[in-house]
């Protein structure tokens, strides 16, 4: 028979009271930071990985407007309060370029995914008319094909041309309402805001030949309410099902042989084939959700304090913000981050 002696007894005491103290109720060290230290940034991916998908959103570049892309993309990045994951569409030519911008800043966090733009797939079918002919530029109508270039995405996409900064969260632009049976959303040009700042007429008839036999027969009215589509929300499965792609592609197919939109006041190559194709088939945007019209001249067309209460800025026209003459540029360069390579400079001479 084994003798336990009471010191022994005590001793066993003390060091299971120890390691319950220990493994109980005393701090623990761990690599884990505090919630209330974490990084925001990180914190949205983390937001992500718990809730499922993220807010998409589709921005389209060539070497002209990349830096653009940039500041767009970094502008909702910052002031957005959830997960986001930016589609990011290219050309060839600069590809590496762009990976190089995101793998060599702080750029390098976001959540993306970078595809390139098939240029034979609108080789032949891009006419410009009239107006700016940089607009002839392929990946001014690669939104057209977003569900050939991302095919797993059915939910919503957010699109935003390239000479836009968001301040808002962009969570609140995707939730947008969707009236039944309409495919996207828009910001019209009928909203008080619009009239009053906008340089052409508010409809279809400023952007459409309404004299085409084409065009009479899908009976729409030109003193309809235009759109601009430089930003928009987009049901993806709907535009699947209502094959608003290939309806795309016939109207610019049709305008390079016949007169159906280029000529007019409007002119455009991406805007008019998309308000054919969405013809009564969208909803409104909130018009604080695209304040544009900041790139049609260098003078100011708006208060300062307007712009800072706006939720989406669009430099539309011809004077961009990365250029010297455009009004409100220091608003766009507190979310452009420099190239590192050097290739894309910002030309400034500020206009407030």
């Amino acid at each position: 028979m084994v003798r336990v002696y009471p010191t022994t007894v005590a001793t066993i005491v003390v060091i299971l009271i120890t390691l319950y103290l220990v493994f109980y109720h005393l701090p623990k060290e761990t690599h884990q930071v505090k919630k209330d230290d974490k990084d925001p940034d990180e914190a949205k991916h983390l937001w992500a990985d718990s809730h499922g998908d993220p807010v998409y959103v589709l921005l389209t570049s060539d070497g002209n407007t990349l830096g653009g892309m940039i500041a767009a993309m970094n502008s909702v990045y910052k002031n957005a309060k959830g997960p986001v994951r930016f589609l990011l569409v290219v050309d060839k030519d600069n590809e590496d370029h762009l990976r190089t911008w995101m793998t060599q800043t702080d750029l390098k966090r976001i959540n993306y995914t970078i595809a390139v733009f098939d240029e034979d797939w609108v080789k032949g079918k891009i006419a410009v008319k009239g107006g700016r002919p940089e607009l002839a530029s392929p990946l001014n109508v690669a939104r057209f094909y977003t569900p050939k270039l991302f095919p797993s995405i059915d939910s919503r996409v957010v699109y935003l041309d390239s000479d836009v900064i968001v301040q808002g969260d962009i969570i609140e632009l995707n939730n947008t309402k969707l009236k039944d049976s309409h495919i996207a959303a828009f910001s019209e040009d009928c909203s008080s805001l619009s009239k009053r700042f906008n340089l052409f007429q508010n409809n279809y008839a400023s952007y459409i030949n309404f004299q085409n036999d084409k065009v009479k027969a899908l009976g729409m009215n030109p003193g309809t309410c235009s759109f601009n589509s430089g930003v928009f929300v987009a049901n993806m499965k709907a535009w699947k099902e209502e094959k608003i792609t290939e309806k795309l592609e016939f109207w610019m197919s049709l305008n390079t042989e016949t007169d159906v939109y280029g000529n007019q006041r409007g002119g455009g190559v991406a805007q008019p084939p998309m308000l054919i194709a969405f013809y009564g088939k969208h909803s409104t945007i909130d018009p604080y959700w695209h304040v544009r019209h900041l790139g049609w001249s260098t003078g100011s067309r708006y208060s300062e304090e307007f712009l800072n209460h706006a939720k989406l800025l669009h430099w539309s026209g011809s004077f961009k913000p990365w250029k010297g003459k455009a009004q409100y540029n220091y608003m766009w360069e507190r979310y452009y981050v420099p190239d590192p390579t050097g290739k894309f400079k910002l030309v400034r001479k500020y206009v407030h």
